[in-house]
């Protein structure tokens, strides 16, 4: 466990094992949501996991900015410099993907692979002005009516709803320290973060001069993130690979995932 001051923030992240680096991003998610797969890895590379900044253990300096793929691959960048420098393989996972492809577009150089698995490229949609017109709404449902409206909205958005407060099943109860961190990470990406990432214009031709898998799940096809990847890999004339579970499937199925996982990276 470790931190890193980067221009205006300070960066927690961890490692695990022994071998290549491997980086594992999330955004809006924090290095928690790697950890089986991290410990899964470990045997074979030296995976980090980090805290993107302003969110559970990273700090930032203005809680008033917004928070882009462009300024988090800098501090992702930054990292892999403190870690003795590239190339690193890398898998993102939702806006984390999206900062990798930010990453890979500014300093090609700095990753082996990127494995993209689900990026939020609404650019890459042809209904992405209605798409990018409902990010501003969800926006505003958080403001007006805070973090559980905004969830609402935003799980229905992303082909989630089913999967968010309904069915028989009993519903998990935070804890009151587990409520309060869900609310501060709700308030970095309301506010500062889902508009950013949802709005990146991948460049085309950098993405096709970079080793690039586009990941998605075996059980996301009627979801967004899924439509995204897709699309995007559409546009590189690449096809997507299929790695287990849905757009968490790093979490559900750590195991599996990593068997995929190894076979993109080589």
């Amino acid at each position: 466990m470790s931190t890193l001051d980067v221009p205006g923030a300070r960066l927690y992240y961890e490692t695990r094992g022994h071998g290549p680096l491997l980086l594992m991003i999330g955004s809006p998610m924090d290095s928690t949501g790697f950890a089986a797969l991290a410990e899964t890895m470990s045997a074979d590379y030296t995976t980090v996991t980090y805290d993107p900044r302003g969110l559970a253990k990273s700090t930032r300096e203005d809680d008033a900015a917004d928070i882009s793929p462009e300024l988090q691959a800098d501090d992702v960048y930054r990292l892999i410099q403190a870690l003795g420098g590239g190339p690193v393989d890398y898998l993102g996972s939702s806006g984390g993907a999206t900062v990798g492809l930010s990453l890979v577009q500014s300093h090609p150089q700095a990753v082996r692979t990127l494995v993209a698995h689900e990026p939020p490229v609404l650019e890459c949609l042809p209904d992405k002005a209605g798409m990018k017109a409902t990010v501003g709404r969800i926006q505003d449902t958080y403001r007006a009516q805070g973090g559980m409206a905004a969830m609402k909205m935003f799980m229905e958005f992303i082909g989630m709803g089913a999967s968010f407060g309904g069915g028989d099943e009993p519903q998990w109860q935070p804890t009151p320290e587990q409520l309060a961190q869900m609310e501060a990470t709700n308030k970095v990406f309301y506010e500062h973060i889902i508009h950013e990432t949802t709005g990146f214009v991948p460049d085309l031709d950098a993405l096709r001069a970079v080793k690039l898998v586009i990941g998605v799940g075996a059980t996301s096809k009627e979801q967004l993130a899924h439509r995204t990847a897709v699309a995007l890999a559409d546009q590189l004339g690449l096809a997507a690979v299929e790695f287990p579970g849905g757009h968490g499937g790093f979490a559900e199925h750590p195991e599996e995932f990593a068997r995929v996982l190894k076979d993109a990276l080589s």
